[in-house]
């Protein structure tokens, strides 16, 4: 995937906390949201429900498409299986080229519910990203690996250095789970169903700003796409004004 590239990446500090109950059910407070996706309308293009105008378009190859399913009082979006075929169906959302979507050096928060099977994991998943780790700046939620713990990363822009927050537990255990990435000042943190699950120091002037489309599910529908191949529900991203 493209966090793995020519970049560094920087020591992470695992956090081990008391486990939680999940409430990925129950859709976060869209108070102060800088995009919010819920998707309970149609499919082929999706409302950004925080009401900024960030509507998602489906982009595919392959025959790669999203699917809704139940979840909780509405649905959520299930995307291509595994695939260790040459040709694999390839599908994300992406928004816009919008500029108030890139944090530059402010606070962020950004998030997902995720259901992911043990047997579904990969080298790499992406679920929210915007940017590239080698050729702009870039925020980031994955869920890498075999074990399928999820991190979080972010770039700066002048500074290719990989800077992530890894999860110490995982979530591809077929049950959902909420994640969120929470950078605040010089603490980057992952969250798992509101437990804090990791974290790692990053600059106090480290500055995220591309001209690349928020991305979900996967960073785009070409055969290197880091596709999701489970199912999500209630993206977002929230950015201190």
């Amino acid at each position: 995937m493209q966090s793995r590239m020519s970049a560094a990446v920087l020591a992470l500090v695992p956090v081990v906390a008391p486990a939680a109950a999940a409430r990925a059910s129950d859709p976060p407070m869209l108070t102060g949201m800088t995009a919010h996706y819920g998707f309970n309308g149609r499919s082929s293009t999706i409302v950004d429900e925080s009401g900024n105008g960030h509507t998602l378009r489906v982009i595919s190859a392959q025959g790669g498409r999203v699917r809704p399913v139940a979840h909780g009082p509405g649905t959520a979006l299930a995307f291509p299986g595994k695939c260790t075929q040459p040709i694999c169906p390839h599908v994300a959302l992406q928004s816009g080229d919008s500029a108030d979507l890139n944090p530059g050096g402010r606070d962020i928060a950004f998030g997902a519910d995720v259901l992911l099977p043990p047997g579904q994991t990969s080298s790499g998943q992406n679920v929210v990203q915007k940017g590239y780790s080698a050729t702009s700046s870039q925020y980031k939620l994955q869920i890498d690996g075999t074990a399928g713990h999820p991190s979080c990363v972010l770039v700066d822009v002048n500074r290719p250095v990989i800077r992530m927050a890894r999860s110490s537990v995982t979530t591809a255990d077929g049950v959902w789970h909420r994640v969120r990435c929470q950078r605040a000042g010089t603490r980057l943190e992952i969250y798992v169903d509101s437990v804090l699950r990791g974290r790692t120091t990053v600059p106090a002037d480290l500055y995220v700003s591309n001209d690349l489309p928020l991305s979900i599910g996967a960073k785009g529908a070409y055969r290197d796409n880091d596709q999701f191949n489970g199912t999500l529900d209630n993206v977002w991203v929230r950015i201190t004004r």
